[in-house]
């Protein structure tokens, strides 16, 4: 069937198939027109034109009773009811299972190029059918969130691809989040990308990470780790900024890249902690909300629902339990770090 002479003949042999199998004859027709590219309402019209010239092609007799002639309209129309709902289901399934196949070849050919295990030359053919230059530079942005599905991520795709341009995105479900890469030097990507999940799933539900700009195939591989591992980190740090880039935490990685080092530091300087009444953790919440608070005692105990004569008596617990305390400049950054690293380590 390629073009609409073959339509119009497939439609009109419809028709004459025994009524037994008109429906799967419908629905195989409706699959061929979808793999063959056909619009739907070429289908549509194909079948309803194929109708009225087997209408036509009948004539009523003069013996024929007005009775009659509204039967047999009336079987005609049924049929052709049953026919184009099969031939629909037909189109339909095909373009699912078109669509299946399209996000399948994608995720692969992503996971491919973030991994860098396939062949380079074949990896460089498929990428040119997406656009990407295997050689120019790319920003991985990572979508984290729950019910993100196949649906929603079509539709990121097609709407980053309208605003930046076809080739300059390409957007896929990955492990459950949605991996974006984008050519670099993209400007207002990660605005959009927040905008489209604000979009579909409400505020507070979500969470991007951008990865540094990186050239090369293995640069794509560097900065999807980037976005990852600052996703990660800030679920343990209780970060909840939607959008964050790794360049402003790179400092994490630094200290988990010795974590003997880092741990000693957290067992050290904080273990005396343990020791108290009700163990270390209301100190550690104490130490963690001030310095997200600047310092600010007022806002510290607001943001805990205490008192600052509360908040204060703790620092003083704090000091005497371990020796230092928050207030003290040069005992500060070495307070900031432990804690930092007591969180990403999960301590205690």
């Amino acid at each position: 069937m390629s073009d609409d002479t073959s339509l119009a003949a497939d439609c009109k042999g419809l028709l004459s198939v025994p009524a037994g199998a008109r429906r799967q004859a419908a629905v195989s027709l409706g699959a061929h027109a979808a793999g063959q590219g056909l619009k739907l309402r070429e289908l549509v019209t194909g079948l309803l034109d194929a109708t009225t010239a087997h209408w036509s092609a009948s004539p009523v007799a003069s013996t024929d009773t007005a009775a009659a002639v509204h039967s047999r309209a009336e079987t005609l129309l049924d049929t052709a009811r049953v026919l184009l709902t099969a031939a629909l289901d037909g189109y339909a399934r095909q373009n699912r299972a078109e669509l299946d196949r399209h996000d399948n070849e994608r995720a692969v050919f992503v996971n491919d190029l973030l991994t860098g295990r396939a062949d380079p030359g074949d990896l460089a053919e498929r990428a040119h059918r997406y656009g990407i230059r295997l050689s120019a530079t790319h920003t991985v942005l990572i979508a984290r969130a729950a019910g993100l599905t196949t649906g929603i991520t079509h539709r990121i795709d097609a709407a980053l691809a309208s605003r930046f341009g076809e080739g300059n995105t390409l957007t896929t479900l990955r492990d459950g989040d949605v991996v974006c890469i984008s050519a670099g030097g993209l400007r207002g990507i990660a605005a959009e990308l927040a905008h489209l999940l604000l979009t579909e799933l409400g505020a507070d539900n979500w969470q991007i990470a951008v990865g540094r700009t990186q050239p090369g195939v293995h640069g794509l591989a560097t900065s999807l780790d980037e976005a990852r591992h600052t996703l990660d980190h800030a679920a343990k740090l209780g970060f909840t900024t939607p959008v964050l880039n790794a360049a402003d935490l790179l400092v994490f990685p630094v200290l988990l890249r010795d974590r003997d080092a880092i741990t000693d530091l957290v067992t050290t300087v904080l273990g005396p902690l343990t020791t108290a009444r009700g163990g270390a953790e209301p100190y550690l919440e104490t130490l963690s909300v001030l310095f997200d608070n600047q310092g600010n005692h007022t806002a510290t105990a607001r943001q805990m629902h205490l008192s600052v004569r509360a908040i204060t008596y703790r620092l003083d617990r704090i000091r005497d339990l371990t020796g230092y305390h928050p207030g003290e400049p040069t005992q500060r950054f070495t307070l900031q770090t432990a804690v930092l690293g007591a969180r990403l380590l999960g301590w205690p």
